[in-house]
Parts: C-alpha cells; sequence; structure tokens
C-alpha cells in the first residue's frame, strides 16, 4: 500500500487547493460535488482520499486531521470502508451499469455514519449513458453525500456536469518538490534533478530512475555534447556508431533532445551564475569548464536549434537527416530550411 498524503504534504504540492478544501472542511461550507482537475501525477486521486479521511476520522488529530490508525483511516486506505466508493474505468470508459450501481448504493443509508463519499476516476472517460446517469445524481444529491470527480481533460467533461460541480485544479508538482520526493525514495541526488523537469508525476519519475534504456540515454546525450564541443568533426560518425540505435522511435528521440536541452539550459544558468539550477550536478565541475569558451548568445542559439528540431521531428521528417542538421546547426553550421 502506497504512502498515504497528509495535509502537509497536500500543501506544500498543491497549496491552493488544500487552502480551499481545508477552510471548506473546517467552516461546513463544502460543496456537494467537486471536480479536481490537473495533470496525472499531481495527486488528486491521494487529495480525495485525504478528504474522505478527513470526514470519516474516528479519532482526528486537533480535531480534523486524520489518525491513519482508525478502523475508518485504515479501510478508506485499504478500499473497503462501506459508505466510501471509487468509480475506475471499466477497460477503456466509464459505463452507464458502473454509476446505474453507485446511485443504487447511494440510495440507501450509510451503513456506519450519517456520510457516504465517491470518488469517480478519469470521469473524461465515461460513456454517454454513465455521464446522463451521473448528471441525475449530481441534480438531485442525497444529504450528507459527497462527490468527488477527477479528470486530466477538463475539456471533455460534459458543461452540464462542470456546471454542478465545484472545480478544484491541480498544478504540476514543482521541480523542487518532486526532486525531494525522488531522493527521499533511494533516487541519486546526481540524477533526481533532471528527472523532476522530465516529467511531473513521481511514479514515472521513479520508473525512469530503473530503465536502463534511460540511464544510456543520459550517457549517450552527454558523449553528443562533449563530441560536439570538444572533437566536432566526429560528431557525424558518432551518430552513426551509438546515437540511431539508441533512438529509434520518434518518440525516443523527442527524450534524447528534451535531455539534450537540458545540457544547454545548465551551461546558461551556470552563465547566470545560478548553479543551484543545474539538473546535470554531476557534470556541473565540466560545464562550468565550458562556459569559458561559449557565450550566451551562442548558447541560445544552439538551444533554439534544438527547439526548432523537436518542432520538426512533430511534423514527421526524416529522424536521421533531422539529427545530421542539427549537428550541423550545433557545429556551427546553417539554420533548419
Amino acid at each position: 500500500m502506497e504512502e498515504a498524503m497528509t495535509w502537509e504534504a497536500f500543501e506544500s504540492i498543491q497549496p491552493v487547493a488544500a487552502t480551499l478544501l481545508k477552510h471548506s472542511i473546517r467552516r461546513s461550507r463544502m460543496a456537494h460535488a467537486y471536480l479536481f482537475e490537473g495533470g496525472r501525477g499531481t495527486g488528486k486521486k491521494e487529495a480525495a482520499q485525504l478528504l474522505a479521511k478527513t470526514l470519516f476520522c474516528l479519532q482526528p488529530v486537533d480535531d480534523f486531521f486524520p489518525c491513519e490508525s482508525c478502523s475508518n483511516c485504515l479501510r478508506i486506505s485499504h478500499g473497503t470502508h462501506p459508505d466510501v466508493h471509487l468509480v475506475e474505468p471499466d477497460g477503456l470508459s466509464i459505463k452507464k451499469e458502473q454509476i446505474k450501481a453507485l446511485q443504487q448504493e447511494f440510495s440507501k443509508r450509510a451503513v456506519e455514519s450519517k456520510r457516504k463519499l465517491y470518488m469517480i476516476v478519469d470521469a473524461e472517460k465515461m460513456s454517454t449513458g454513465a455521464a446522463n446517469s451521473l448528471l441525475k445524481f449530481l441534480e438531485e444529491p442525497n444529504p450528507g453525500t459527497t462527490a468527488v470527480l477527477m479528470t486530466t481533460q477538463l475539456h471533455r467533461i460534459l458543461p452540464t456536469i462542470l456546471s454542478r460541480c465545484q472545480v478544484v485544479s491541480f498544478k504540476p508538482v514543482p521541480p523542487a518538490i518532486l526532486k525531494k520526493q525522488l531522493i527521499e525514495n533511494g533516487v541519486s541526488p546526481d540524477l533526481a534533478p533532471l528527472l523532476s523537469h522530465m516529467t511531473s508525476h513521481l511514479e514515472e519519475a521513479l520508473d525512469l530512475s530503473k530503465d536502463e534504456w534511460f540511464a544510456q540515454a543520459r550517457k549517450i546525450v552527454l558523449k553528443l555534447y562533449t563530441t560536439l564541443s570538444k572533437s566536432p568533426s566526429h560528431a557525424m560518425v558518432f551518430l552513426q556508431e551509438a546515437w540511431f540505435g539508441h533512438f529509434k522511435e520518434k518518440n525516443q528521440l523527442d527524450l534524447g533532445l528534451d535531455l539534450l536541452i537540458w545540457i544547454y539550459k545548465d551551461l546558461l544558468s551556470i552563465h547566470l551564475g545560478k548553479q543551484e539550477d543545474v539538473v546535470y550536478p554531476d557534470q556541473l565541475n565540466r560545464l562550468s569548464a565550458d562556459i569559458l569558451s561559449c557565450s550566451p548568445r551562442s548558447l541560445a542559439e544552439k538551444l533554439a536549434a534544438i527547439l526548432d528540431a523537436k518542432k520538426k521531428l512533430g511534423a514527421n521528417v526524416n529522424q536521421q537527416l533531422l539529427m545530421e542538421q542539427l549537428v550541423l546547426n550545433l557545429q556551427g553550421g546553417t539554420a533548419f530550411v
């Protein structure tokens, strides 16, 4: 079982959302339906469970914070509390039958308290029938019932459902917070800064930290940078010998270009005296020496060339020609045509 989110952790990664919900609970002014919207890894589901525990806890600390040890808190953590229900997609969608079953369950009196709460994950995946059934449910809420819908795609939620929910926005987790979480989970301090900028999702970042392909990709990108800065005439050969064999798919090449971008951003950070912003800390000494031979203007031009390459990649150009042209640009050649 994953470690439960606390209010302290919630406030550190989502201060606006946490403050809104905390004040609503303390003042007994909760909405009957909330819609948590935001990208993956922003803590929506964990916050919904925290909300449930705060409402159902039998032994709240300071009359508010869930104790995490009473029977209600434990059952909510395990998904077995009779008055707290979770609905997730069945395959690719949330089906009408799932919402009907939820309605039937919630037509009964609460088993152990006066409250009932339901959570719907990926609410944008509701079928038309499911969405219409939920709409009727939201239009006539039962007393003591709280709904928490979650979505990563707010634009796909029916306006009629949207209008009946209080929308709570969840922002991407700040890199500094994610870096701290990664280090606490055993990721090397040399790798955590980079991972915290590659994604805002803790689980994705942890998966990348253990991925052999990603580890090798990082090495190859650093080697390409070294070749470009020390032996630029060998860069084309390096592409053939190491790069093309590793970055075979479009998404892999896109990730490789992101890794390259962060090297040049690190050089700019060092130029500006912001060493604390470097995402390749194990390369700090070498990069600090390299800035003696490059100007901020030249770094900006190289960053522009890589960003242009990413744009071209999205237009489905030939990947090999794309990288060869990029290498020419990073050597000081012409701009993309």
